[in-house]
């Protein structure tokens, strides 16, 4: 059975632009494909293990070919439960708002707790990285109130987008698609982007959801 796992990093709940055009796409994504599994995990539930000081002890003893242990191996446990969640999906869908020009930083705390050495990365001192989730696809929503492409300057930077591609390219996803959601907080209708992006986001999932249907006939 394809999964397909939405990971929203938007603490607004219902209010949340980036989760509302994230559900259009899920929608989608169901009604073409209803074989399909959806999971959807929301960063800011508490599920997400910190990995501060234990975690990062542990990260290098992997490094030195050596084996965690005491609360070491606990945080090496939890930071390990959680990419078993993320790597058990077929398929990504993220809805990540812009904060401060970059994303949010309990986004940064799943990338810092999944990117992990055997888990998303191999590392070989001659060759570099190689990204361990080749294969699978994954579709983004980016929002942000104030940055827009072609502004000037002074509403901002995109350390967003490229930022995350970047990362997902590492872990080996490099089929992505993007759905943006850039309306200025200055204009005083966003209605016609707003509607632009769901009817996007519809699009890219019933696209998904078809050609995972087709894959699994």
């Amino acid at each position: 059975m394809t999964t397909l796992l939405h990971i929203s990093a938007s603490p607004r709940g219902e209010a949340s632009e980036s989760r509302a055009i994230a559900h259009e796409f899920v929608a989608a994504f169901r009604a073409a494909n209803p074989e399909a599994s959806v999971d959807e995990w929301n960063l800011w539930d508490g599920s997400l293990p910190e990995f501060g000081p234990d975690g990062a002890g542990a990260k290098m003893r992997v490094f030195a070919g050596e084996q965690p242990a005491g609360p070491q191996e606990t945080a090496w446990h939890r930071a390990r439960l959680a990419f078993e969640r993320f790597a058990a999906a077929d398929l990504y869908l993220f809805s990540l708002p812009m904060w401060n020009h970059g994303i949010p930083y309990i986004a940064k705390q799943f990338i810092d707790v999944v990117s992990q050495p055997g888990m998303v990365f191999d590392f070989d001192p001659e060759t570099g990285y190689t990204g361990l989730l080749s294969g699978r696809r994954a579709a983004v929503v980016y929002t942000s109130a104030v940055y827009g492409d072609g502004r000037p300057a002074v509403f901002g930077s995109d350390f967003q987008q490229p930022y995350f591609e970047d990362w997902l390219r590492w872990t080996g996803i490099t089929d992505v698609s993007s759905i943006g959601f850039r309306p200025n907080l200055a204009t005083a209708d966003a209605e016609l982007g707003r509607r632009s992006a769901r009817d996007a986001a519809r699009r890219e999932g019933a696209e998904l959801g078809r050609t995972t249907l087709l894959r699994a006939s």
